[in-house]
């Protein structure tokens, strides 16, 4: 019937008829008013589309912002916060409150002004649902009764009640209602914003007259590009009451489609105006709010009382399934509600089709970062997580690595050999995900460098195998190994012996071939891992991380080693110090540096550039010098120990090796940049570098002329990036000077800096690289993934017993039990460099 009548409407609206103004008018109400009164899903939106056009202006708009409709659906997911238009924002008493209850926290409160007005302007509609009125009323009345208070009521207050707590609430509102709008709109209008309070209180909502009075009220401010701040009118509200009809609060069944719901459980349920809380659901549903945000003084629903053992923030919550496993603790310092009425008040609005954020009020822009649906605070949804939180990834890891490390030696060896040989067993259908990674990134035109990063094959496959075997058979010892055994005392017996450092994250972009590299050591090390790989490489990083479960599930350690899907879950495992203790990061300078800034409280490991150099000195082998030049350059470019700037003396400037070097450079298609003194000396060039500090990645490179070994070693320690640096030079004397001088984390005299790896320097293969200066340095490969721990063996022995009753320290060094030696390298090298 009434989805027939809207195509009447439309019909009728369609029709051309002379001096149809009056038609037109009178159609589209009646198409309008068949909307609102039709149950069947049709929305607002898609009238206005049929009505004006679905590419008039009008038309575009509507389906620009979400619109707000009588019967609507909560956003399942965070991104699709970025479309609602219709806000509404509660300001709890403990956001805007100063600690002593007394006044309000201007900082805090000039923020939010600050980004309501940007999300007003950008022509959403707001409704602030504020608390504060006592807090401002208090502060007047207390300077009113301390000045009426006599010299002998001020001395002896202290003893008694203070005036602040003799003031009757109510009183406090009435004075700091008033006083609160003062501010709020002194604050709007240096934003351009106008600002309207709007007093409510419980039987403004139980009336069906002074309910659409105040839904009306509000309709026209928002027309009107005016924002309702709305307060609970305390000075007149009575106290609290028990919440006897939050019926639908706890009712499994209202998240039941409207078809399919008993005919007892309907819309009419209502919420309980005991406190702001509740006042913002029930405002929020009554304006057909796209979202709420609930603002408090904690960073959103905590498993437990925030700061208890255990107690773990929620980023997604499902009242159907989580609400079991809540402990509330008290309700906030000030104000009528704590965390179990905001959970009520939101779970009642989320099953009425309003999103909700629970955030923390005293963050940094966290209603902006909300809205673009940035992950802030605690999103309410009724669908079902699929997958699994990534502390609690986190946690399963470090579980994981502590079953690692109670397997034997040679269990462990086992699980990496069994990695090695399904590289090979199942390589047919990793190229084929591999080839996927490929042809997308062809199509977003991803930069050649990071496309050769990419790129999986038979061969590459084939060394990263035989790899993975050698650590394997190195990794033995790698575990509770004796590296210093004392002899304290007669009968004491202390060892220091390896263990493994705990749960490792390592981040990496475009090469899928570091997840089974760093996989293996890991395990080989009894560490727990988590890893983010790159977007690009996707498909291929979840073949790969499929078959390090299946290497691992023998020994029921699968949680040991964990893929981290969305970028933005980075933000969350940076937070995480008390289950990750080292960040390892492989990519770019700008995600290093990032990693490195937003990390809190996690040790990171790595390198942020590759500028790398070779310094070619006045004593240098020509030949060997160009052999060297060609290999650290045009070997693998992409990698983050390529040359980056040549340096040559200055008396090869006019030579025939300067020619057959700028000639071989040709040759195999290097851009060269000349430096400021090179270019100086030319008369006609390449074109100057933008930086002596530039990692190209690719053929490309800076050359640059020095005056001597010195200017050589001041050059690289001002511009390098502390990686890898190569002297080539027949003179030994230079050599030395060169390789104590310059200050990098690998330095080479008559080498390519290619050697910078950590299958090469016979580590099997390498975790990263590190320029810094604690715990690992250069190429990481197992050893950089253990720390140590004491073992003290006694016989009954006390301090007291060396200080009171003579017994003395031996203090003697013994002998180390010996290892059984690594075996040789044999594999083939394995380009495994994060650059």
């Amino acid at each position: 019937m009434q989805p027939l009548l809207i195509r009447q409407a439309v019909h009728l609206c369609s029709r051309p008829v002379k001096g149809s103004h009056r038609h037109g008018v009178l159609c589209k109400q009646l198409l309008l008013g068949s909307v609102r009164h039709c149950n069947a899903g049709i929305r607002e939106q898609r009238a206005t589309e049929l009505i004006h056009g679905e590419n008039s202006p009008v038309g575009k708009t509507a389906r620009t912002l979400k619109t707000s409709a009588p019967y609507r659906v909560a956003s399942a997911f965070r991104s699709e916060l970025k479309d609602c238009k219709r806000i509404v924002i509660k300001l709890g008493s403990a956001v805007i409150t100063r600690d002593d209850e007394c006044g309000l926290a201007l900082g805090r409160l000039a923020s939010i002004v600050e980004q309501v007005s940007m999300l007003h302007n950008e022509g959403r509609e707001i409704l602030m649902v504020t608390s504060g009125a006592v807090a401002f009323g208090k502060q007047h009345l207390r300077h009113q009764i301390m000045m009426s208070m006599s010299m002998r009521q001020t001395l002896n207050q202290g003893s008694g009640r203070s005036g602040s707590s003799m003031v009757d609430p109510r009183a406090c509102a009435a004075v700091g209602q008033s006083g609160l709008m003062s501010l709020y709109d002194n604050m709007f209008t240096q934003y351009g914003v106008i600002v309207s309070q709007v007093l409510v209180t419980k039987p403004d909502f139980h009336n069906d007259i002074t309910r659409n009075n105040l839904q009306s009220t509000m309709m026209e401010l928002m027309r009107l590009k005016i924002l309702p701040i709305v307060n609970a009118n305390d000075a007149v509200a009575p106290p609290a009451e028990p919440d006897k009809d939050l019926t639908g609060v706890r009712n499994p069944k209202l998240c039941m489609p409207r078809s399919r719901r008993p005919r007892h459980v309907q819309d009419r349920d209502v919420i309980s105006i005991k406190d702001n809380d509740s006042l913002a659901a029930r405002l929020a549903v009554e304006m057909h709010a796209d979202l709420l945000v609930i603002m408090s003084d904690v960073d959103g629903i905590f498993t437990r009382p925030p700061g208890q053992d255990g107690s773990r923030l929620l980023h997604t919550f499902n009242p159907a399934g989580d609400l079991a496993g809540i402990v509330f603790g008290e309700k906030s310092r000030v104000g009528m509600g704590g965390m179990e009425s905001k959970v009520k008040s939101a779970t009642w609005c989320l099953e009425r089709g309003t999103s909700v954020v629970i955030c923390n009020g005293t963050g940094k822009d966290n209603i902006i970062n909300i809205v673009q649906g940035k992950k802030i605070g605690t999103f309410f949804t009724s669908s079902q997580a699929t997958g699994c939180p990534v502390d609690m990834q986190a946690i399963n890891a470090r579980e994981g690595g502590r079953k690692l490390q109670s397997l034997k030696p040679t269990e462990r060896a086992d699980i990496v050999h069994c990695l090695a040989n399904l590289l090979i067993e199942k390589k047919a259908d990793l190229l084929a995900a591999n080839k996927l990674d490929i042809e997308a990134a062809r199509r977003s035109g991803v930069a050649a460098p990071n496309l050769a990063r990419l790129v999986l094959t038979d061969s590459k496959l084939q060394s990263l195998s035989d790899g993975l075997h050698q650590i394997a058979e190195s990794s033995h010892n790698n575990v509770g190994r004796v590296i210093k055994k004392t002899k304290i005392a007669e009968g004491m017996m202390l060892q220091q012996v390896t263990v493994p450092i705990g749960v490792l994250l390592v981040i990496f972009e475009s090469r899928p071939d570091c997840l089974p590299q760093i996989a293996a050591l890991a395990i080989g090390s009894a560490n727990g891992l988590l890893l983010k790989g790159g977007k690009e490489a996707s498909h291929s990083n979840r073949f790969l991380h499929a078959l390090v479960q299946e290497a691992l599930e023998p020994y029921h350690c699968r949680d040991a080693v964990a893929l981290v899907s969305r970028r933005e879950d980075i933000v969350d495992l940076l937070q995480l110090s008390e289950y990750i203790d080292l960040i390892i990061p492989r990519g770019s300078s700008q995600l290093v540096k990032q990693i490195q800034e937003e990390s809190k409280g996690i040790p990171v490991l790595g390198h942020s550039e590759g500028v790398c150099h070779v310094y070619v000195d006045k004593d240098a082998n020509p030949e060997m010098a160009l052999k060297i030049i060609r290999d650290a350059k045009c070997d693998y470019p992409a990698a983050c120990n390529a040359m980056e700037t040549l340096l040559i003396h200055k008396s090869l400037l006019k030579s025939e090796f300067f020619d057959s070097v700028t000639d071989m450079m040709r040759a195999e298609n290097v851009i060269i940049h000349a430096g400021p003194k090179l270019s100086s000396q030319l008369k006609f060039g390449p074109s100057p570098a933008h930086s002596m500090r530039i990692e190209y990645g690719g053929l490309e490179c800076a050359v640059e002329v020095v005056n001597s070994v010195y200017d050589a070693i001041d050059h690289i320690n001002n511009y390098g990036s502390s990686h890898t640096d190569t002297i080539v030079t027949d003179n030994a004397d230079t050599a030395k000077r060169f390789l104590n001088g310059v200050d990098s984390a690998c330095v080479f005299h008559n080498a390519s800096n290619r050697f910078a790896d950590g299958y090469r320097f016979g580590l099997g293969a390498e975790v990263g690289i590190s320029t810094a200066r604690i715990h690992a340095r250069g190429p990481v490969g197992v050893e950089g993934l253990l720390t140590t721990k004491w073992i003290l063996e006694g016989s009954g022995n006390a301090a007291r017993d060396f200080t009171e009753l003579g017994q003395k320290f031996t203090h003697e060094y013994l002998p180390l039990p010996e290892t059984a030696a690594p075996p040789a390298d044999t594999a083939p090298p394995i380009d495994a460099v994060g650059g």
